[in-house]
């Protein structure tokens, strides 16, 4: 499995789902939770890449300024999706 060298940053996962107990969905980033990118593996790659990376789990904390800054980008303040969205 390939492990990505970023020096001392930390590598952070959110599960998001499991398929049909057989693949897991899942956000991967480096140094700050909120720049992240979606992937989805088989569950024992899934295992052997969050070990080959020395992954952490996201905290509660972060999981929820990950969504924050989604919700902000998809709706906005000014916008009409923010408007329909209230």
């Amino acid at each position: 499995m390939h492990n990505f060298e970023v020096g001392e940053k930390k590598k952070y996962i959110r599960v998001r789902n499991v398929l049909r107990d057989q693949f897991v969905e899942f956000d991967f980033a480096i140094d700050d939770p909120r720049l992240y990118v979606e992937l989805i593996m088989p569950k024992a790659q899934f295992s052997e890449f969050c070990e080959a990376n020395r992954v952490v789990e996201m905290t509660p904390e972060q999981c929820q300024l990950v969504d924050d800054d989604a919700e902000k980008w998809r709706y906005g303040k000014e916008t009409l999706a923010a408007k329909l969205h209230q």
